[in-house]
């Protein structure tokens, strides 16, 4: 197993919690907590996972997608996917993340941006080519419109 250090189920628990206390309510009921614990322990694998940015792309997929929470699940990709960004030492990028996931968020629940499609700005925000990749841009545009 790599040296990352990983979001435990209990974090994910509190870091929900204080999501939807901190950023405008709703409801704190579970849908399906397993599914989160499971993509929790799936991201640990390196064989599934091998590079850090694979780990946080599955994370902030898996977490927009699978509805394990009544509210706030969106919220939650982009907290949890940034929590994971600070534990690994990546502060200088979590602003960032933060800034250019929102929108990012809300596409992926739609079904508008798939997984290859995240992975590709995932690596762009870490790259800190986001802001200057034109193709990116482009293709997140097809996606969307």
């Amino acid at each position: 197993m790599s040296n990352y250090i990983y979001i435990t189920p209990e974090q994910a628990r509190i870091t929900h919690e204080k999501t939807i206390e901190y950023s405008g309510g709703g409801t704190l009921e579970e849908l399906d907590f397993g599914r989160l614990e499971s993509v929790l322990y799936n991201i640990q694998n390196d064989e599934w996972y091998p590079r850090f940015v694979d780990k946080l792309t599955h994370l902030f997929f898996c977490t927009c997608q699978f509805h394990c929470f009544a509210d706030g699940n969106k919220r939650l990709a982009i907290t949890l996917s940034t929590l994971f960004l600070l534990l690994n030492g990546y502060m200088s990028i979590a602003a960032t993340f933060l800034q250019k996931t929102e929108n990012i968020s809300l596409n992926v629940a739609a079904s508008k941006i798939d997984k290859e499609l995240l992975h590709k700005i995932m690596e762009a925000i870490m790259n800190e080519t986001f802001d200057t990749d034109e193709e990116l841009k482009l293709e997140i545009y097809n996606a969307i419109n």
